[in-house]
């Protein structure tokens, strides 16, 4: 009943091709090609991480407290139970209550929601992996991550060399490691470290024109300046490591410096595409952290942890030593399949209402 577009020159309008994902599939090849290079990658990374003995498993879609990461959520409201309830923003601390109760690794491939703005590299509703190893720390999460990437890279694409906005990027490991700290001494020239005066990182944020709230503490400041001035430089895939205790609730206090975590974020062409800590294990300090957090909710900041006091009861059982790591499935497919923009590579993207046509 309806005429499929001209074979010769396709299915062109952007803006059609993601409403209408049926047609687009039929009238582009690179469309198809770029979910093959979706499919591919995820079952990769189910095969590379059966192979390293991981479970997969499933976890609530439906949080009483918005946890596991710092972003705003989508609330809903459950009528049987009389309870305002939360879409997932990160499955974390249910992956992590599982390692308590005996599964040593486990990773699920989540729909997580994030009730935040879209943008090329942002989608309201996307897939994440989330994984967990018990008497791991982040110098094993680090070997997992880019073997598991350059796995996931020789399944889809048959090589680690790939092509991404006129860049060639070279996912072959080891990548590069280096600390936040060092890396905005190379990119913007500058000395910064929570334990410095708050007055000479606010005097720092002014002349890079960060904006900055007068309750944050050291750490954000100093994150702030690292996002602003150093993050979009990071080309080549370099691990991130060591972030401040104050942005980091979850992640285990740095073995050599009581300001950081043991905390990495893997960047790619200036992208974050995964995250990862050893994880916190002290109930005390978890709860300390949590309280800390609300205070900052208090304060305005919406993104900020809620206070989880059967996460803390979890711990206060016994999590082992762990590492854990997050990876944002969308944006490695992005990578892999060399495009620029998010609703490129999930099936049904969220858009604006359709106009409606006379």
């Amino acid at each position: 009943m309806r005429p499929l577009p001209d074979k010769w020159h396709g299915l062109s309008d952007t803006d059609t091709r993601y409403r209408q994902r049926y047609v687009d599939l039929i009238a582009n090849d690179d469309a198809r090609r770029v979910f093959d290079v979706r499919f591919a990658t995820i079952g990769a990374i189910r095969r590379f991480l059966a192979g390293r003995g991981y479970v997969e498993v499933e976890t609530p879609v439906l949080h009483a407290l918005a946890g596991g990461a710092t972003a705003t959520p989508f609330t809903t409201y459950h009528k049987a139970l009389d309870v305002e309830l939360f879409l997932r923003i990160a499955p974390e601390l249910y992956l992590k209550r599982l390692v308590v109760g005996g599964y040593d690794r486990v990773f699920e491939l989540a729909r997580v929601f994030r009730n935040e703005g879209l943008s090329t590299r942002h989608n309201p509703e996307f897939t994440m992996l989330e994984l967990y190893e018990a008497f791991a720390d982040y110098f094993d999460m680090m070997r997992l991550t880019e073997e598991l990437i350059a796995d996931a890279a020789r399944t889809a694409t048959g090589a680690t060399l790939v092509e991404w906005d006129g860049e060639e990027v070279d996912l072959t490991p080891p990548f590069r490691r280096a600390s936040m700290v060092e890396l905005v001494r190379e990119h913007a020239g500058v000395e910064v470290h929570p334990s410095m005066p708050i007055e000479e990182l606010r005097a720092l944020c002014d002349g890079f024109d960060v904006p900055w709230e007068k309750a944050w503490p050291t750490g954000k400041l100093v994150l702030e300046i690292y996002e602003k001035t150093t993050e979009a430089n990071i080309k080549e895939p370099t691990f991130v490591c060591d972030y401040p205790r104050d942005v980091s609730p979850l992640a285990r206090t740095h073995r050599d410096d009581p300001t950081m975590t043991e905390r990495f974020e893997l960047i790619v062409q200036g992208r974050e595409l995964a995250n990862a800590f050893s994880e916190l294990n002290d109930p005390v300090e978890q709860l300390r952290r949590f309280e800390a957090q609300a205070t900052q909710k208090q304060l305005g900041d919406t993104e900020a942890h809620s206070v989880d006091l059967d996460y803390v009861r979890a711990l206060e059982y016994g999590l082992p030593p762990t590492g854990g790591m997050g990876l944002g499935v969308d944006r490695l497919v992005m990578l892999l399949a060399g495009v620029t923009s998010i609703r490129e590579v999930i099936l049904f993207p969220h858009l604006r209402p359709e106009v409606e046509r006379s």
